[in-house]
């Protein structure tokens, strides 16, 4: 099986690369994340590394009405390429991905309309040369079920393909490669308690590829599946708000199986977040070779900055606090969590902050946000004492006590977000 995995791995990252780069890596990390610092640690990462990096926008957060950023797919090109700019990453290296491409942010109107604002947004997609799409269509608008068959599934994604196809083709662009499926987690992870997720039957991914060969064909785009580079599935990997459901290999032997039977494909496994680095390797190992990765990596930049708040207040005693303005902010704006956490008002409290589905990232790019944190870096001296670094940032205090890492307020949040990205390099690097 080994082999197989190694040649699906080949041709459907030969088709991802293009000629970027010579030696193909077993997988690739996606990261999913529109936060300054996150973009910068992922360069500095792929820097380090001499490799390329995959970066995605999901369509809530980046289309062409501005998503919760803000940000159209050409302003979010803009933004990374700034930001690799200054700290001289190749743009050459940089793969741009489109992630959850469907009626998604539009689902509360009729299908007609939302199908056609998802098609001016892969359009938009394309027209700024993200090169990697992945067509989500899974979902049901105004009127319909909350998950659609199989049929309409796909029927959909052509439409789309269809559209991305014709974009690239009047911008003289490289035409996309994409991914495809049915069985699609959640953006941003569960908003329960989870015990145990059912994994994709075989079957069932076999028949999504066949379906989705058919719609495509049928709405005159067939040549567009030979650049479908993987599925995505379920493999029994997914987080609530307080809980980690971890990949358990054996419970995938006969999905993983199949990749026999799909020359060319790999899967693309979502709310990879939180597995340790033994669960990713293993997920790569078995054909999972696209690993999806955001909110993992702003709980881990939140978790540094509220190490740095306790900081500061122990060195100066003070009363401002980074997470009381987070506090008042999320209050005043409950759109981005209201609906998503549940239980006691002391439940929902501690949600708000700490949960692993970390919707306080939404609230970063608010100006009061971001004074805050401003106003945090620029209060904590240059040489933060590492006794306090040991006590409130333990996840990179064996870098800082080596010298690997500056005790400084910025560096040790890149270094925070960079540990949480370490284990993905480890599984996703090449063996050869």
């Amino acid at each position: 099986m080994t082999d197989i995995l190694d040649q699906n791995r080949t041709s459907a990252f030969s088709k991802l690369f293009g000629t970027r780069q010579g030696t193909l890596p077993r997988g690739i990390t996606s990261v999913c994340s529109a936060h300054p610092l996150v973009i910068e640690a992922a360069l500095r990462r792929a820097t380090m590394e001499g490799a390329v990096v995959l970066i995605e926008a999901t369509c809530n957060q980046v289309n062409q009405e501005g998503g919760y950023t803000g940000m159209t797919p050409a302003a979010f090109r803009r933004f990374i390429e700034r930001i690799a700019k200054e700290v001289a990453f190749p743009l050459e290296s940089i793969i741009f991905g489109g992630d959850h491409l469907g009626p998604n942010p539009w689902k509360k109107l009729g299908a007609d309309e939302a199908m056609a604002r998802a098609e001016e947004m892969v359009a938009a997609y394309v027209e700024a040369g993200f090169e990697k799409l992945h067509l989500d269509t899974s979902m049901g608008c105004a009127g319909e079920p909350a998950a659609l068959d199989d049929e309409v599934t796909a029927e959909r994604a052509a439409r789309l393909a269809s559209v991305a196809e014709e974009t690239a083709r009047r911008n003289g662009r490289r035409p996309p490669v994409y991914v495809i499926g049915t069985e699609v987690p959640p953006p941003g992870g569960a908003t329960h308690a989870i015990e145990e997720l059912e994994v994709t039957n075989p079957e069932a991914a076999l028949k999504t590829l066949d379906i989705h060969a058919t719609a495509f064909e049928k709405a005159g785009v067939g040549s567009a599946m030979d650049r479908v580079i993987g599925i995505v599935v379920q493999p029994g990997v997914e987080f609530g708000n307080a809980n980690v459901v971890l990949y358990k290999p054996d419970r995938t032997q006969g999905l993983a199986s199949t990749l026999f039977r799909m020359p060319g494909l790999l899967f693309e496994a979502h709310s990879t977040d939180y597995q340790t680095g033994c669960e990713l390797s293993a997920l790569v190992e078995d054909g999972f070779a696209i690993l999806k990765v955001g909110p993992g990596l702003t709980f881990a930049l939140r978790e540094a900055l509220y190490g740095l708040d306790a900081i500061r207040h122990a060195l100066d005693g003070g009363s401002d606090s980074l997470h009381a303005e987070m506090e008042a902010i999320m209050l005043t704006q409950p759109q981005h969590w209201a609906g998503h956490y549940t239980g006691s008002f002391d439940e929902i409290r501690l949600q708000r902050h700490f949960s692993y589905s970390d919707r306080i990232r939404y609230y970063w790019p608010d100006e009061r946000a971001s004074s805050a944190v401003d106003a945090l870096i620029a209060g904590l001296p240059d040489q933060i004492p590492e006794t306090l670094i040991s006590q409130y940032l333990a996840r990179v205090y064996p870098d800082v006590v080596t010298g690997r890492v500056a005790p400084r307020a910025r560096d040790l949040c890149l270094a925070a977000i960079d540990a949480a990205l370490a284990p993905y390099s480890a599984a996703t690097a090449s063996r050869h």
